[in-house]
């Protein structure tokens, strides 16, 4: 009985079984959901080893665990200013490590809203979580912002493969 009513509950057409009639009916009431890429939160990296998550029409950047790896211990951070307007592939930033120093490359266009303040007195955060709490700024993005040149995680991964 469980199982019959789970069915109904999950798949409003079961009751088309009953009859014709009964089954237009049925589906004149069934909603469906659908997810767009551009309404849900969604990740991807450039060549340089930035990443961004796009969530609606707010993006925040960081690197990738890859990239603060190669560059070993952070010790300074450099972050745009709240209100900059930024281009693709435009240098945001910069990364200041015992080994070198790197530029942080703007992944999307937008407007940057906020910095990660805390980077200032705790730079190693983009070692330990690079993903997480080491971001970097975050940025007001357009409705027509493109992610043409980015990659997808999976295309990411593949790419760091054959960087080493």
């Amino acid at each position: 009985m469980a199982a019959s009513i789970a069915r109904r509950a999950f798949f409003p057409t079961y009751q088309c079984l009953n009859g014709l009639a009964r089954c237009r009916q049925s589906l004149s009431h069934t909603r469906y959901i659908s997810f767009s890429r551009s309404l849900q939160a969604s990740q991807w990296f450039t060549k340089d080893h930035e990443w961004v998550t796009i969530d609606g029409q707010k993006g925040t950047v960081g690197i990738s665990d890859y990239a603060q790896e190669k560059l070993g211990e952070i010790v300074y951070v450099e972050l745009p200013e709240v209100g900059a307007s930024l281009d693709p592939e435009e240098t945001a930033g910069c990364l200041e490590s015992v080994k070198a120093a790197s530029d942080v490359i703007n992944p999307v266009r937008g407007t940057v809203s906020e910095v990660n303040e805390v980077l200032k007195d705790n730079p190693s955060l983009v070692n330990s979580k690079p993903m997480d709490d080491g971001w970097l700024y975050k940025m007001d993005l357009p409705a027509d912002v493109s992610t043409d040149d980015l990659m997808d995680a999976n295309a990411y991964k593949e790419y760091c493969k054959t960087s080493d």
